[in-house]
């Protein structure tokens, strides 16, 4: 049966001092099934408070989010950024193997200067893969939006150089691209049949490359058919993960609980 999973991304945050102790008050009052855990860059000096608390929650965690910017250093490239990404990409996947995760989400490339250097990234994939399975863990490249190409031509390129790449789509980051409605295509049929993994299921209101509203929004905030998407998932037969990212909390901090109960009732009424 498929698994509807929270991000603590669309939890936990800036405006509210990225307090990650918040998930115990929240987490109970969430609908979902489990939790795909995202790493934020200022937790890496307090992973011994960290881990020993999210194993106390006795939470299903099946996915962990790297932290996104490890990809941009992959992207500069050199000796120093390379031996920097590749140590904090270790430091997450031993956060996934303590949390009892399978996956693990990575932004093989991200932020600014994106695919700019897309070598690097295609390059760098094969340690990484080596890292992550060494602790067992599956690593997952998402669709991130790119400046100098798609997503779509980067996947192609991975899985002509590592057949065995698996990935997680994002329909967010697909429709950011005009890329949702190749997912339907029997000519990519060889995507959602031998690499994707994992699914983001978030709403998108904007354009093609509109990065203006290059925003998550709540399934139904957008122009997304949904409907759509989650009958032909059913259809594919594919039943294991799937993640709400909306962002849930105010300029506050407070969270909209509601709103994500709303998502997750929603997911699963289209997948029965």
């Amino acid at each position: 049966m498929a698994q509807i999973l929270c991000s603590t991304g669309a939890i936990i945050g800036r405006p509210n001092g990225r307090n990650y102790y918040l998930l115990t008050d929240i987490l109970p009052k969430l609908n979902c099934d489990g939790i795909e855990f995202m790493m934020y860059s200022t937790w890496y000096d307090d992973t011994h408070n960290l881990i020993p608390f999210l194993q106390s929650l006795n939470l299903n965690i099946p996915v962990v989010h790297c932290q996104k910017t490890i990809g941009e250093l992959i992207t500069q490239g050199g000796n120093a950024n390379l031996a920097e990404s590749f140590s904090l990409f270790e430091i997450n996947c031993r956060l996934a193997q303590s949390i009892g995760a399978s996956k693990l989400v990575f932004h093989l490339w991200n932020g600014k200067i994106s695919d700019s250097c897309i070598e690097n990234n295609l390059k760098a994939y094969k340690k990484l893969a080596q890292i992550s399975n060494a602790y067992g863990i599956q690593l997952l490249i998402e669709n991130v939006v790119c400046n100098r190409a798609d997503p779509l031509i980067h996947w192609l390129e991975l899985i002509k150089l590592y057949p065995n790449v698996r990935f997680v789509f994002d329909t967010k980051m697909a429709a950011f691209h005009n890329q949702l409605s190749l997912l339907y295509q029997p000519e990519y049929a060889f995507l959602h049949q031998n690499h994707i993994a994992h699914y983001h299921t978030n709403d998108y209101a904007g354009g093609y490359m509109d990065w203006a509203n290059l925003k998550t929004l709540p399934i139904g905030k957008g122009n997304i058919d949904f409907r759509r998407f989650f009958g032909f998932i059913k259809e594919t037969g594919y039943n294991e993960t799937f993640t709400v990212e909306s962002t849930a909390f105010n300029t506050n901090g407070e969270v909209n609980v509601e709103m994500l109960n709303t998502q997750f009732d929603y997911i699963r009424s289209m997948l029965k």
